[in-house]
């Protein structure tokens, strides 16, 4: 749901992309070998929605008749 403080963050994201502030600290980022994102993907993939989707996704065979797992086309 989009409210009024979620329209100021828009807001606040948005400026910070135009006026290079985003570029800026991913570029530091990137330099820094990314842990940043490096945290966050782990932190993704040890969420426990993993583990349920994990098992929902085995008890349904048909989803992945003829289909390439999602890491192993996204390198992750």
């Amino acid at each position: 749901v989009v409210n009024a403080k979620t329209k100021l963050e828009m807001k606040k994201i948005l400026k910070e992309i135009q006026s290079g502030k985003f570029a800026k600290e991913w570029i530091a980022e990137s330099e820094a070998g990314r842990p940043k994102m490096k945290e966050l993907q782990q932190a993704g993939r040890d969420h426990q929605i993993e583990e349920v989707g994990g098992q929902l996704r085995a008890m349904m065979p048909f989803l992945g008749a003829g289909k390439q797992k999602v890491a192993d086309v996204s390198g992750g």
